[in-house]
């Protein structure tokens, strides 16, 4: 490509971007100066940096994506993306572009939760709530005093994977108290909505919510808090990694390729975040037959093992597809409680017993 043909392609991404228009404030992305630094390079790879501000709706940078890639002479875009600055110190090592600022402390928020962590996926279906539900089941069978923060708001599945679909009470007529099975401490927009209804809500909704199951939820001690994020790289993560310091983040895939490609998305989307990734579980790793106790690999083979290769994250464990953990979480009794012997319930504990020896690594490597 030639230096003219740059120069046209490029005045006709900027052209393109300018399309892009921010629902409530009506101004396009470039006039606004949310897209910065764009240029194309000779292989026709467009690249910009886009500043993402806090009442950004999550589906803006996928539009200006869309946009620069229907342009005609595009081959690919790379979109780097900086998040609104918290104010805090920069996490200990060197800064990238489009890295941001730590968030705020916990201790700010949430001072008497010693660790929050996050368990997220690039895509839905993969069994992300079923990890996070057993992980915090399996922490608090250990003694660990163990909340879960339901933060897919669209699908909030631990009220009846945990069993309990009571309504929260109300202490002081101000903040509300958790709910508790299994040993661990509960908090839902499940429990506040009808059976049948649906969550209708746009980003700043979404970040409202997260900010009163924070702020309005008398969690007390508690050693871990388990966030259950909903799949994807929207506004429910951002808000998340804005609001709190996060102490890490497990990824959940499935072996298929489908999936783990969004995942890796995932992952380097909270890399620029400066939000550490604890590791990658592989969940649905294969099917046992009950019957012959052969296994079949359903959804292919070693697909996290190879993710965590390529990302230099850690593979934290590989659980099977078994029966056991549908049944349940149908019933409102993790498979680490029900069947804590059985391949999935055995795997899911040594991931839980693998996430709580990087978290006490993590507090002797702060002592140090």
């Amino acid at each position: 490509m030639t230096n003219e043909q740059r120069d046209q392609v490029l005045r006709r991404v900027a052209a393109a971007l300018t399309q892009v228009i921010h629902p409530a404030t009506g101004e396009d992305v470039v006039s606004s100066g949310r897209v910065r630094e764009l240029d194309v390079a000779e292989d026709g790879m467009v690249r910009f940096r886009f500043a993402l501000q806090a009442d950004d709706p999550g589906t803006l940078v996928r539009q200006a994506r869309s946009a620069a890639e229907r342009v005609e002479g595009v081959e690919r875009v790379k979109i780097d993306i900086s998040l609104p600055s918290t104010g805090a110190p920069m996490k200990k090592g060197a800064a990238r572009a489009g890295s941001v600022p730590a968030p705020t402390p916990n201790s700010g928020l949430l001072p008497q939760v010693r660790r929050i962590i996050a368990v997220s996926s690039g895509k839905g279906g993969v069994g992300k709530s079923t990890v996070a539900v057993n992980l915090a089941a399996a922490l608090a069978a250990e003694g660990k005093r163990v909340g879960v923060l339901d933060a897919d708001v669209y699908g909030p599945n631990v009220p009846v994977m945990f069993g309990e679909r009571r309504q929260p009470q109300v202490s002081d007529g101000k903040r509300l108290v958790p709910l508790e099975a299994h040993g661990v401490r509960l908090m839902s927009l499940g429990f506040l909505l009808q059976p049948d209804q649906a969550a209708i809500m746009r980003g700043p909704m979404i970040a409202g919510i997260l900010k009163q199951f924070i702020e309005q939820v008398e969690w007390g001690e508690l050693d871990v808090m388990i966030v259950d994020m909903p799949p994807g790289t929207g506004d429910a993560q951002l808000s998340l990694v804005q609001t709190l310091r996060l102490d890490g983040v497990v990824m959940v895939t499935t072996p298929q390729d489908v999936s783990t490609g969004d995942v890796l998305r995932g992952i380097k989307m909270f890399e620029k975040t400066n939000t550490r990734v604890l590791g990658v579980v592989e969940n649905m790793s294969g099917f046992i037959c009950p019957c012959c106790g052969e296994r079949y690999e359903i959804f292919g083979r070693a697909g996290g093992l190879r993710l965590a290769g390529q990302t230099g994250v850690e593979f934290l464990g590989e659980v099977p597809l078994e029966m056991r953990v549908r049944q349940g979480g149908d019933a409102g009794v993790p498979v680490v409680v029900s069947e804590p012997d059985s391949p999935a319930g055995e795997a899911l504990r040594k991931v839980a017993a693998r996430v709580a020896a990087l978290l006490s690594h993590g507090d002797t490597e702060a002592r140090r």
